[in-house]
């Protein structure tokens, strides 16, 4: 099945001599992942929310901090506890592998904010992380610009409540109520510090490719951040989505897949 377009897949990337990797969530579905589509997949991996009708954007919303942060930080902070036992599946494997072929490398542009390129093993310098760090925090305030590493964190969340126990994380400066360094919706205050950092390496590296080729994988289309970003290249784009898998350009190629079975099928013919 697809034997056509996973042929031509392979031969754009022999072609090229640098690669661009845009993930969004649907990367992480074949690592066990939650993919909130909708109110109802999102309701499917948090039941507690479900049932008092909590939306993802309710709580994935500073305001929610505000309200309950109790509640909020039972959300992330079981986020931020999955985040950190997932493996990633092999398809970031077949990812660094094909990049080790590439005169240039790659480059990561993600919309995750889970850290599994990092935790595969990609250069963190080469990594965009367009939506923030769920493994960094930042002042709820903000008192102040910086952000901080969340390693020392040791969630303890009530799932069936889903809310965080014990003492809420605290800003290492002021004291007051500390937040992920994600961008949330209608947020205003997420210090985009690492994030510009980000930028600027990938500034800097774009210029160099002669012949890039871009593999995207899992990226929706409720936020197309990921699919814009990857179509603003004006190269080659292999589009990998089961549900949305349709590319503009006459040179790329739609590929309705899963990310780690459409990777495995176009590694056999590298």
């Amino acid at each position: 099945m697809y034997e056509q377009e996973i042929a031509q897949a392979a031969a754009l990337i022999k072609n090229a001599d640098a690669l661009l990797i845009t993930a969004g969530a649907g990367m992480g579905v074949d690592s066990g992942l939650p993919d909130f589509r909708g109110n109802e997949g999102f309701w499917k991996a948090y039941p507690a929310l479900a049932a008092s009708r909590v939306e993802f954007s309710s709580i994935a919303n500073p305001h929610a901090f505000l309200a309950d942060p109790k509640q909020a930080w039972g959300f992330y902070g079981h986020r931020l506890a999955l985040y950190r036992k997932t493996v990633p599946h092999e398809g970031f494997q077949i990812l660094r592998d094909i990049a080790a072929r590439m005169r240039l490398g790659c480059f990561v542009i993600t919309s995750n904010v889970d850290g599994q390129f990092q935790k595969a093993g990609f250069d963190a310098s080469r990594i965009l992380e367009i939506h923030g760090s769920i493994h960094h925090l930042q002042c709820m305030d903000p008192c102040r610009e910086t952000v901080w590493p969340a390693d020392y964190l040791t969630p303890k969340i009530d799932e069936e409540k889903c809310e965080w126990t014990g003492q809420l994380p605290t800003c290492l400066h002021c004291g007051c109520l500390a937040r992920p360094n994600v961008l949330m919706f209608d947020d205003w205050h997420w210090q985009p510090l690492r994030h510009d950092l980000q930028r600027g390496n990938w500034r800097v590296w774009s210029d160099l490719p002669k012949k890039m080729v871009v593999i995207e994988l899992g990226a929706g289309i409720d936020i197309p951040s990921i699919r814009r970003t990857s179509e603003a290249q004006r190269v080659p784009v292999i589009r990998i989505n089961p549900r949305h898998p349709e590319v503009r350009s006459e040179t790329g190629v739609s590929l309705p897949m899963g990310a780690k079975d459409a990777l495995v099928a176009i590694w056999k013919l590298l």
